[in-house]
């Protein structure tokens, strides 16, 4: 295994689960209609901030073109354009698509990271870091499970 991508697992990581974004929201479900619509690991992941495994997701090497939507709402988020290998095990982007996303302070580790979620629904999607590559310098470090892929 890679230092990047052990240092890189252990800061898209959460060990407990945190409280989701706060709204408002344009679209809100209570929490049964969330459980009823998401399996357990989507629901833990876009609900309660917990994370995926590394290298489990197939839309970590998805690459035909396309857009990333929410799957808690089906809003679109990334562009396949401003998708890349960042070799961490998780689905990597430079950029999100304008007005696709929010974020917050999360300061569940060790350090203030950034958590991005759906602007429209709150579900968490993961966080942003400062290593991607230009012109952004930014990694938007996704789950997965919290994405449908539309060609």
């Amino acid at each position: 295994m890679k230092r990047r991508t052990l240092i890189a697992g252990m800061l898209c990581s959460a060990a407990v689960p945190l409280r989701a974004a706060e709204g408002p929201f344009e679209i809100t479900r209570s929490e049964a209609e969330w459980r009823a619509m998401l399996t357990d690991v989507e629901y833990a992941v876009m609900r309660e901030e917990a994370t995926e495994t590394a290298f489990s997701s197939p839309l970590d090497t998805e690459t035909r073109s396309g857009t990333f939507h929410c799957k808690g709402c089906d809003l679109p988020l990334y562009s396949s354009a401003h998708k890349y290998d960042s070799g961490t095990g998780w689905p990597s982007f430079w950029q999100s698509l304008p007005n696709a996303v929010g974020t917050k302070p999360d300061n569940s580790l060790f350090a203030t990271r950034t958590e991005v979620h759906c602007r429209r629904c709150g579900s968490h999607l993961g966080h942003i870091f400062e290593d991607g590559p230009q012109p952004t310098g930014k990694r938007h470090c996704l789950n997965g499970v919290s994405l449908a892929f539309r060609t």
